[in-house]
C-alpha cells in the first residue's frame, strides 16, 4: 500500500514539474503575443507590464499598412519553404534508399561523407555557392534559395536510419514480383517510414521559414525578400523601430511554426524513435 501511495505521489510530482517547465517555456511566447497587443505609447514603458493595459490590434494593422511589403515577404517565405520541403524530401528519400537498401561497395563511405559535410557551416561555403548561383543567373531569385536547400545530410541520415529498420525481405519480395527500385522506394519503403518523413517536414519547415542568412546574402530586392529580412528591417536605424510593431511581426512569423509543431509533435517523437532503432 505504501509503495502504491508513493508511486502515485511521485507521478503527481513529475506531472507538476513538467507542467511548471512547460509554463516556463511558454512564458516568452505569451509575453511576445501580449506585447504585440500593446499600444505604441506603452512600448518603452519601464519596467514593462506583462500584459498591456488595453488589448489592441493597431500594431497588426500597422504591419499591413507598412511601406515594407510584409505580406509579399510572407508569401515569398511560404513559397520557398514549401518548394524546399518537396524538393529536399524527394532527393533525401531517394538518397537514403540508395544507401540503405541498394547493396554496393562504398555505401557506408558515402554516408560518412554526407555526415562529414554537417561539420561545415553554410558560412564556410557561401562564396562558392554565390558564384555558382551567379553564373546560373539565380542570384536575387526565389528558385536560387530553393536550389541551395536541396541537399540536407541530416535528413538523409534520419531517413536512412528509418529505412534500415525496414526488413530486407520486404524489398526482396518486391524485387521478385518485378517491382523497380523507384517503385519499391516510393510505393513500399517510403509509406513505412511516414513518422520520420513527417518529422523531416516539421524540421525543414522550421529551418527554412526562419532562415535569415541565405536570403540576406542572395536576395537584394524588397519584393523578393523573405519574412525574416522584413522583420529585421522593421527594427529601423539603430533599433529605433516600434518594439510592439516588431513583436507583432515576430508573432505573425512564429504562429505558423507553432501550428505545425502542435500538429506534428507526435510524429516528431515517433520519427526520432524509429530512426534510432537501427544504425
Amino acid at each position: 500500500m505504501t509503495k502504491k501511495y508513493w508511486g502515485k505521489a511521485g507521478g503527481l510530482l513529475i506531472s507538476l514539474l513538467v507542467l511548471a517547465l512547460g509554463f516556463l517555456v511558454f512564458t516568452p511566447f505569451l509575453f511576445m503575443f501580449a506585447q504585440s497587443m500593446r499600444m505604441p505609447a506603452e512600448a518603452y514603458k519601464m519596467p514593462p507590464d506583462f500584459f498591456p493595459t488595453r488589448w489592441d490590434l493597431t500594431n497588426y494593422a500597422t504591419l499591413l499598412n507598412s511601406d515594407l511589403p510584409l505580406v509579399q515577404m510572407a508569401v515569398n517565405s511560404l513559397t520557398v519553404t514549401l518548394c524546399t520541403i518537396v524538393v529536399r524530401l524527394t532527393v533525401s528519400i531517394m538518397a537514403a534508399y540508395a544507401i540503405a537498401k541498394i547493396r554496393y561497395r562504398g555505401s557506408n563511405a558515402v554516408m560518412i561523407g554526407f555526415l562529414s559535410s554537417m561539420m561545415l557551416p553554410i558560412q564556410a561555403t557561401i562564396i562558392p555557392i554565390y558564384i555558382m548561383l551567379s553564373r546560373l543567373g539565380l542570384v536575387n531569385s526565389l528558385p536560387g534559395l530553393v536550389i541551395v536547400g536541396v541537399f540536407d545530410s541530416f535528413a538523409i541520415f534520419m531517413l536512412r536510419q528509418s529505412m534500415a529498420s525496414v526488413p530486407d525481405s520486404v524489398v526482396e519480395s518486391a524485387k521478385i514480383d518485378g517491382a523497380s527500385q523507384l517503385r519499391i522506394c516510393w510505393g513500399i519503403v517510403a509509406p513505412m517510414i511516414k513518422p520520420t518523413i513527417a518529422t523531416m517536414i516539421v524540421l525543414i519547415f522550421n529551418g527554412v521559414w526562419n532562415d535569415y542568412f541565405l536570403p540576406y546574402i542572395l536576395i537584394s530586392s524588397w519584393e523578393k525578400m523573405t519574412l525574416p529580412l522584413g522583420i529585421n528591417a522593421l527594427k529601423g536605424y539603430m533599433g529605433s523601430g516600434n518594439q510592439s510593431v516588431i513583436l507583432a511581426a515576430v508573432s505573425f512569423a512564429v504562429l505558423p511554426i507553432l501550428i505545425i509543431f502542435l500538429f506534428g509533435q507526435r510524429y516528431i517523437v515517433e520519427g526520432m524513435t524509429s530512426a534510432a532503432v537501427k544504425g
